[in-house]
């Protein structure tokens, strides 16, 4: 097996975690939604299968963007090769983020806010 060859492979494969782990993650996050939809109160069993359902999609794509990033190990440099992965990448990154805005409420650059806890809270 050449290198090329084996290049190609590990691209494809981390690309195929990527869409397994969007596949699991949307099944998880769908058992846990239709578990826990009428037991919580209205509105927050919705709100955690999107944090859920987000999560993964986002992680997915940081696996799809490392195989495309991988793959282009073995293709050769041409122009046309390189604007269509910038631009693969481009669009990926682009879902991340507003991915990522949506589902946590601020910018992935953007610290956690920390509620602070009342006093004699116990927690």
């Amino acid at each position: 097996m050449q290198f090329t060859e084996i290049i190609s492979f590990a691209g494809y494969a981390i690309e195929a975690i990527g869409v397994l782990v969007v596949m699991i993650g949307s099944g998880v996050s769908s058992v846990a939604f239709l578990r826990t939809f009428r037991a919580l109160p209205e509105g927050v069993a919705y709100k955690t299968y999107r944090r859920q359902l987000g999560r993964s999609i986002i992680l997915g794509l940081e696996f799809l963007i490392a195989g495309d990033i991988i793959r282009t190990v073995v293709v050769s440099a041409t122009l046309e090769s390189v604007a269509v992965l910038g631009l693969i990448i481009l669009i990926r990154s682009f879902l991340s983020v507003t991915l990522h805005l949506e589902v946590e409420g601020r910018w992935p650059w953007q610290e956690e806010e920390h509620v602070a806890k009342p006093e004699g809270s116990g927690r």
